[in-house]
């Protein structure tokens, strides 16, 4: 298949995107594949790229990288998103690997671009991405849809931040309704931290969502075309499971499948798979669940576009179940393939 793996953009998770990009389009021409690397944002001078016999990977991800630096001055410098030839080099493809990560990549925005241009592309459509990249929107499908989920809140700016107005009190976890990868999440323990976890997340975004704080086990379940694949059990050696922690190699001690008995395992995959129905999710994605002592779950999000690179967690999954990381990108597009048939 021609396949460009669309990655880079202009959210907070650039550099991660990036690193799956790369990896993605490595396991896709190992096994056959005519795959090259895209940037959203700055496209590529060459219209036919898919053309091109001797792309170099790691040259064009390196080249990106350099790139990372002008992002600022270049969304100042025009207005439209979508970088040079984007769309042109998209529509030569069989399908869009969508390695993106946050804002305009995993939010429904490019999802929606691509369909009024006819071109296919990997992952869930604008509604469903839109839905689950909005915390305070999927703390609200949740609780609708009795999906178990922390007890929460969603306030605007303005409104009143006083906890004891909506029942609630520290401790707590404070969080930007857009961020990704852990970015905009603050857990306040203490009450003199509160003010301060608010004006980081109301820096980032209008809207913050406000949740009870669960102490517990952290978990990640893949759930890919309707089912769940094999539990990892997340285990932070410092702190939590931040963005550091996620993207720092030896960071975490990640435990697949998770060491957890059979009936806590299918209560658990039957809570993300509900988790994702809930949100209209049809293709892949990650479930982030908590448990208590007592076994009781509450999945935290759910992460339509998760990372693909050599420490996340959906790749573990798939190969606790003989599943290796060229086969798992191939079969990621043969699920989303069914959302046009």
């Amino acid at each position: 298949m021609n396949i460009v793996v669309l990655c880079g953009g202009t959210s907070t998770e650039r550099e991660v995107s990036l690193n799956s990009g790369s990896m993605v389009c490595d396991a896709l021409r190992s096994i056959g594949h005519n795959a090259v690397l895209l940037d959203v944002f700055f496209g590529n001078e060459n219209k036919n790229l898919l053309d091109v016999s001797d792309f170099d990977v790691q040259a064009e991800k390196e080249k990106l990288q350099k790139l990372s630096k002008d992002v600022d001055k270049v969304k100042k410098e025009r207005k439209g998103f979508f970088g040079e030839n984007v769309f042109e080099i998209c529509q030569q493809a069989d399908i869009v690997f969508m390695a993106l990560h946050g804002a305009n990549g995993e939010d429904g925005k490019c999802q929606a671009a691509f369909d009024l241009q006819g071109i296919k592309y990997t992952g869930d459509g604008s509604v469903a991405s839109a839905l689950a990249m909005d915390k305070s929107i999927t703390k609200q499908i949740f609780m609708a849809q009795n999906v178990s989920t922390p007890k929460g809140i969603w306030i605007k700016k303005g409104e009143s931040t006083n906890l004891s107005d909506y029942g609630m009190k520290i401790p707590v976890v404070v969080k930007a309704s857009n961020g990704g990868s852990s970015v905009g999440v603050v857990i306040v323990k203490d009450e003199k931290d509160y003010d301060a976890a608010l004006k980081e997340c109301f820096a980032l975004e209008d809207t913050i969502v406000i949740e009870e704080f669960v102490e517990g086990r952290e978990f990640s379940v893949g759930v890919v075309d309707g089912k769940a694949l094999p539990i990892v059990e997340i285990i932070p050696k410092t702190g939590w499971y931040d963005y550091k922690n996620k993207y720092l190699p030896g960071a975490t001690e990640d435990v697949c499948p998770a060491q957890i008995n059979e009936e806590l395992t299918k209560k658990m995959q039957k809570l993300a798979e509900e988790a994702c129905k809930a949100l209209g999710i049809v293709t892949y994605s990650r479930a982030d669940v908590l448990m208590k002592k007592d076994g009781s779950m509450y999945c935290i999000e759910v992460n339509t576009l998760p990372g693909m690179t050599v420490t996340s967690l959906v790749p573990q999954e798939a190969r606790a179940m003989g599943m290796e990381f060229p086969q798992l990108c191939e079969h990621l597009i043969n699920v989303s393939m069914k959302k046009y048939k």
